[in-house]
């Protein structure tokens, strides 16, 4: 169980630190814009290469599909959810919340299956944590950043993003927890809810937002970002 705390509080942390790196300086709009690319492009390799690749080898492909609906529907509804609440209340829409969103929904079903694997004594490699490094910091300075500059706080922001971060690490001790009762079946299914919710949170939110601020940078920074975070899954 320690090990699970530990590599659950590791692979949740570059969240929160993201958030707190946004707090540091005013980073600029085309800087965001790359930043966002990047993590977009190490999302999509870790989709491609991780989430998906695992899944399919854990149980076939009808838990992984399964999960991939799940998980998109549980984004689509929620991002709306938050876009009307932000209507409601006369609040400009930066994308930053759907980021958040999106990295909760990616989060807690990603660290469960980190958990399970665990307690199934499957080892965590340096290759594993750096690629979660990599999606993972881009996408919470972006969002926390468009949050400030939305006019959100700065304790707020930190809040959020340290509350993201220990749903993430408990969804670790959970899966640890969870070991003996689930089976491959569940494992695919949590790979697959994980990949769902980021496909549409790329699509809908991360990628526009990119463009939007790096404009011409943003596909180069997205190649680059899915090249580096496909070299580190390949080699683990």
């Amino acid at each position: 169980m320690g090990q699970a705390v530990l590599w659950g509080a590791v692979a949740a942390s570059p969240l929160l630190v993201g958030a707190l790196l946004s707090l540091v300086r005013r980073w600029p709009d085309r800087l965001l814009g790359i930043i966002l690319g990047f993590g977009a492009g190490a999302l999509m390799a870790s989709i491609a290469f991780e989430l998906w690749e695992q899944g399919v080898e854990l149980a076939g492909n009808l838990p992984l599909i399964a999960g991939v609906g799940a998980g998109a529907l549980c984004y689509y509804v929620a991002a709306h959810v938050l876009d009307a609440r932000q209507a409601h209340r006369k609040k400009k829409d930066t994308g930053g919340g759907s980021l958040a969103v999106g990295a909760l929904l990616d989060g807690i079903p990603e660290q469960l299956v980190l958990g399970i694997g665990l307690a199934s004594g499957e080892g965590v490699g340096v290759a594993l944590v750096v690629a979660i490094l990599v999606s993972n910091l881009p996408e919470s300075i972006g969002s926390a950043s468009d949050l400030l500059a939305g006019g959100m706080r700065k304790s707020r922001v930190v809040l959020l993003w340290a509350g993201v971060a220990v749903v993430c690490a408990l969804a670790t001790v959970a899966g640890f927890a969870l070991a003996s009762a689930v089976g491959d079946g569940f494992r695919a299914a949590a790979n697959g809810f994980a990949a769902g919710a980021l496909l549409v949170m790329l699509v809908d939110s991360m990628i526009p937002e990119a463009q939007k601020k790096a404009t011409e940078s943003t596909g180069l920074a997205t190649v680059i970002g899915f090249a580096v975070a496909a070299w580190l899954a390949l080699s683990s």
